[in-house]
């Protein structure tokens, strides 16, 4: 290794190197309070001010990560915390966690990636090393960063270092975190993938190197668009299964117990979240630049996507059935986080729901107990209380998310009539428990 790397890593591995990671959401926040426990002064960087703010009192966003993981590093000045870019001159190694969405014409946009960069790129000096994490198409690192990186005149490997591993939080999930995720590096050199694994090393259980930074990127595509194509069969099955009076779930439940080649996988009311809806598409997009038509991942995409339609015509049949009409009915959503038990709304199809039904006139309200409120389509919503006088007053219930906390045996005995998409009533079986129910 050149002297630089040697330097690079005698710092590491006496937790004298200072990390910075640069967006503090939900991948760099817990990235940045694991830096902290093992024993580093970590620097984080994100350009909002709120954030920064919160941090500075002591306070967490993200349920994830509890403040008393962030507090007391932050106060003994373990943590440092600003908006200024500046911070990243006294930093070692530097993690992009910045978001990466899709444009509406389905392509990717690295925008936030390469402002990232820019920022880093004027004041990279010899000795760092610079890590994005931010899920991208295989070929980011190695043609967008690199070149901009290395236009001050520094050679990657030599004087600064770089590399590619991919975020894998699955929020709300108490059994696995950051520290015990197997860590996938992939660095444009091999020196760039020993200190990247070194570091991610003092951190997390197990890392995984590979043999190049495209690497890296397409096993993070691989691991979503493997979720997304399953769950899009299954979806269709579910679609099938209403048209044949079948009950999917106990179809896939009887499959499951199948020891060997298979892996159940559930329906729902549409794909949620910043990577499952998003990712396959960074991939397909990159695919098309090669001439190459990735036929599965779209008709994936669009199966997963027409679910939230699927759910509105199973509300217009559950209220026909009351002889009903959408427009003028009340119809309570549970649940508007893309998952249980989070207070995350990315691509969450509940929003969709929530949407659709307004437009077909519908009198529409949502229970969260994770969200108490938020902005849709230029009008604020707040989170009803779930009680027997609201459910009373429903002529529909529609569970999209189904909460750890929520007392569904209320929800069954009051309400009407429910749509169950995500199966939340399965346990409830009690007599007197009335409600017509209506499954995805």
């Amino acid at each position: 290794m050149s002297g630089w790397a040697e330097t690079l890593a005698e710092r590491i591995e006496k937790r004298t190197a200072r990390p910075a990671v640069v967006g503090l959401g939900y991948v760099g926040l817990p990235l940045l309070a694991e830096l902290a426990r093992a024993g580093f002064r970590p620097i984080g960087v994100d350009v909002d001010a709120g954030k920064v703010a919160a941090l500075r009192e002591g306070r967490s966003y993200i349920l994830d990560v509890p403040a008393e993981a962030i507090a007391p590093a932050v106060g003994e000045g373990r943590i440092t915390v600003g908006t200024d870019f500046d911070l990243l001159r006294d930093a070692d190694t530097i993690d992009i966690c910045v978001p990466t969405p899709l444009r509406k014409t389905k392509d990717p946009d690295v925008s936030y990636i390469l402002a990232a960069t820019e920022e880093i790129a004027r004041r990279l000096r010899p000795g760092q090393l610079v890590i994005l994490e931010s899920t991208t198409y295989p070929g980011t690192t190695d043609e967008l960063l690199l070149p901009k990186l290395a236009a001050g005149g520094l050679t990657v490997g030599e004087e600064f270092f770089l590399a590619f591993s991919p975020e894998r939080v699955d929020p709300g999930n108490p059994r696995f975190v950051t520290r015990n995720i197997p860590k996938v590096v992939g660095g444009v050199t091999p020196a760039c993938t020993r200190l990247a694994c070194q570091l991610y090393g003092t951190t997390v259980e197990r890392v995984v190197p590979v043999s190049t930074t495209r690497v890296a990127e397409m096993v993070k595509l691989l691991e979503n668009t493997f979720r997304s194509v399953n769950i899009a069969l299954v979806n269709e099955l579910a679609l099938l299964c209403d048209r044949m009076d079948l009950n999917v779930w106990e179809v896939i439940e009887a499959a499951a117990t199948k020891p060997f080649g298979f892996m159940p996988f559930f329906p729902g009311p549409g794909l949620g979240g910043h990577c499952i809806p998003i990712d396959p598409f960074y991939l397909s997009w990159k695919a098309r630049q090669t001439g190459f038509e990735t036929r599965l991942i779209e008709l994936a995409g669009q199966i997963n996507g027409s679910m939230p339609e699927h759910v509105l015509d199973m509300v217009r049949r559950a209220l026909n059935r009351q002889s009903k009409a959408v427009r003028g009915s009340r119809i309570l959503v549970l649940g508007v986080a893309y998952k249980a038990d989070i207070d995350d709304l990315r691509e969450s199809p509940a929003l969709d729901i929530l949407g659709m039904l307004e437009d077909e006139g519908a009198r529409v309200c949502y229970h969260d107990p994770f969200v108490s409120g938020l902005e849709l389509r230029d009008r604020k919503w707040a989170s009803v209380r779930l009680d027997a006088a609201t459910l009373r007053e429903q002529d529909l219930v529609v569970i999209t998310t189904g909460h750890s906390g929520v007392d569904y045996r209320l929800v069954m005995r009051e309400a009407a009539a429910i749509v169950d998409t995500r199966n939340a009533l399965k346990e409830v079986r009690e007599p007197g428990h009335e409600a017509k129910i209506f499954r995805l």
